[in-house]
């Protein structure tokens, strides 16, 4: 959450986000909604809701097309990170970042935008996971130098 400086007054900026796994991080989803949640964030569960066996290909595709159509921000999860930030970033309007550490949740937002956040469920804690979420939604984009890079990646993808 970011805070920013009204006269001597700060004050709390919330989002709407979306959020989606598969049944490899099911448990975690469900913790970083609740997280969310107690932050004051507006959270949409894209699922999936059980831990049944399911293709994460479908819920990657399904928080990307709502992000880029609300122009909002997302959370994606699965077993490793991997497959969903792979499948996420083949949607154009859609820059999905892996993150393993608080330093590629702070640079994914400084320098490239992101506006999905990864996650491996079974790679990152909750408690790791929370800290970088944290600072992934109190980071801004630093344009300049950096807003020439992401404009040459923006339109890349499949359409929505």
């Amino acid at each position: 959450m970011s805070l920013f400086r009204e006269g001597h007054f700060f004050f709390e900026k919330t989002m709407k986000l979306f959020i989606a796994t598969d049944h490899g991080a099911l448990e975690a989803k469900n913790h970083l909604v609740k997280f969310l949640n107690e932050l004051g964030h507006e959270v949409e569960d894209l699922g999936t809701h059980s831990t049944e066996s399911c293709h994460y290909p479908e819920y990657a595709s399904k928080l990307a097309r709502e992000v880029v159509q609300q122009e909002g921000r997302g959370v994606l999860l699965c077993g490793s990170g991997i497959g969903v930030s792979v499948v996420a970033n083949k949607y154009a309007g859609i820059t999905a970042a892996l993150c393993r550490s608080i330093d590629d949740a702070r640079l994914s937002r400084e320098h490239n935008n992101s506006n999905v956040i990864c996650f491996g469920g079974r790679v990152s804690s909750h408690k790791e996971m929370e800290a970088m979420l944290k600072i992934w939604l109190e980071t801004e984009f630093e344009g300049g130098r950096h807003e020439i890079r992401t404009n040459m990646f923006a339109e890349l993808g499949t359409k929505i």
